[in-house]
């Protein structure tokens, strides 16, 4: 297994990130097999989305629908609202595997790899990369 992790900048508003670049250079010199993309906090998580064409705006969109950032959340620390960060990656996941072969990530033709941050109060981000061969 080969591992790497980079560094994101994801500044002080809900953003969607498209990592997918990175991860493809990851994995460029492999042969086939598992591309595993893990985001080691408690307020992210990552989406397989297209974007560009309005569904990373919409994504955040629905989280605000489906998760409000009020003041009704338990978890109080941080910015107005900021529980909801934390409940987060129940529904949007800190990880996803993907399939590999011949050193290129089997997305479909509008499939982005995508770090989703609603959390302006964490700038900057990791993202691992872990490659399995098959």
């Amino acid at each position: 297994m080969r591992t790497e992790v980079i560094t994101v900048r994801t500044g002080g508003a809900p953003v969607v990130v498209d990592i997918t670049r990175e991860a493809a250079d990851f994995v460029a010199s492999e042969r086939d097999g598992l591309l595993n993309v893990f985001v080691p906090h408690a307020t992210a998580g990552l989406a397989i989305i297209e974007t560009g064409a309005g569904s990373d705006d919409d994504l955040l969109t629905a989280i605000d629908d489906l998760l409000p950032a009020e003041d009704k959340w338990r978890h109080r620390h941080g910015s107005r609202g900021h529980g909801r960060d934390h409940v987060l990656p129940a529904w949007i996941p800190p990880y996803a595997t993907l399939p590999v072969i011949n050193g290129r990530i089997a997305l479909g033709t509008w499939q982005s790899i995508c770090l989703v941050d609603p959390n302006g109060d964490n700038q900057v981000r990791q993202v691992r990369f872990s490659f399995v061969a098959g």
